[in-house]
């Protein structure tokens, strides 16, 4: 007896967003990355189109990180070079992307000047081909000054740049339409705050197919159900005609992950976790994993082992 599939069938699809630009646009990237254009739910090729694959970003600070080692060793010496460390990100282990985190512009660390933060943005993109995503430090105020900088130092390449919050987007999404870069608009876990915001920036003129959502994620075993339940929600939203919520999703994966006690606490604390090293890769891993399957776009990662695994996800769920 066959079986006939039901099909759900939907107005719109998720809008698409270019990062980077090449020499021809303006920029000097050897290629672009396009994010979004799903026309279904996650992987459901028999319901409509997963136009472009979700993408990996990795991650790279300016300083060196308080990441356990288990990570730290896999990157080895170049950790004290951000240029190079972004190099080995995408020669060695196949980063889409780099997502480039401004730590060191805290006041409550280096303090680094707007200059010195646009010469390691300019070094990083000297090093490698790929797009670029430029975040600040946790520091509104200072993210402010840093921003505008680099947006100005950076003007035709394209950056995806953050983060716009509800309470701080104005300066940010400012420096994005005045220098061509696209933003990253942060939520916390909120639907209704998320489009608002997305409604907010949108009205300062800064096109929607230049705004990529950052929902706030959680790690594995920590919210990451809520996490999935607001995903859905902005998916559901994009295919329903929502343009407010049709923009492409970003997930800071590996700093959740890599939060949670599971994915950094030693066999000699917990002897019944099993090993670290294979926990560690794998927390990160699943947590990808989740919200590759309500809609993420990319991927912000940390750990080499656990980017391996995703790829071969990301493929597997691709059909290739």
């Amino acid at each position: 007896m066959s079986v006939a599939l039901v099909k759900e069938k939907y107005s719109s699809k998720v809008g698409e967003v270019v990062l980077g630009a090449t020499a021809e646009q303006g920029g000097t990237r050897t290629h672009t990355i396009t994010v979004g254009g799903d026309s279904a739910l996650p992987f459901l090729h028999f319901e409509g189109e997963t136009k472009n694959r979700p993408v990996i970003a990795m991650e790279v600070t300016d300083v060196v990180p308080s990441w356990n080692d288990l990570i730290k060793n896999q990157i080895g010496d170049v950790i004290n070079n951000p240029a190079a460390w972004a190099k080995k990100c995408v020669d060695d282990f196949g980063a889409d992307l780099i997502y480039l985190k401004l730590d060191g512009a805290n006041p409550e660390g280096e303090n680094r000047s707007p200059e010195d933060c646009a010469r390691i943005v300019k070094e990083v993109l000297a090093a490698v081909g790929v797009p670029l995503v430029v975040e600040g430090c946790d520091n509104a105020e200072k993210n402010n000054e840093i921003m505008a900088v680099i947006a100005e130092a950076a003007a035709g390449e394209n950056l995806l740049i953050g983060i716009a919050e509800q309470d701080n987007y104005k300066s940010i999404a400012a420096a994005a339409m005045v220098h061509k870069h696209t933003l990253i608009a942060r939520s916390p876990l909120d639907i209704n705050i998320c489009k608002q915001l997305n409604i907010l920036i949108h009205e300062m003129g800064l096109p929607l197919n230049k705004i990529v959502i950052d929902p706030t994620v959680a790690g594995l075993g920590f919210g990451i159900e809520y996490v999935y339940s607001i995903m859905e929600r902005a998916r559901l939203g994009a295919l329903a005609n929502d343009k407010m919520l049709s923009m492409p999703i970003i997930c800071t994966v590996g700093y959740e992950a890599n939060r949670c006690k599971e994915a950094y606490a030693t066999v000699a604390e917990f002897p019944g976790w099993g090993d670290l090293e294979d926990r560690g890769v794998l927390w990160e891993a699943v947590t990808a994993s989740g919200v590759l399957q309500v809609g993420a776009s990319i991927l912000v990662m940390r750990n080499p082992a656990a980017v391996a695994l995703v790829q071969k996800n990301i493929a597997d769920l691709m059909g290739k």
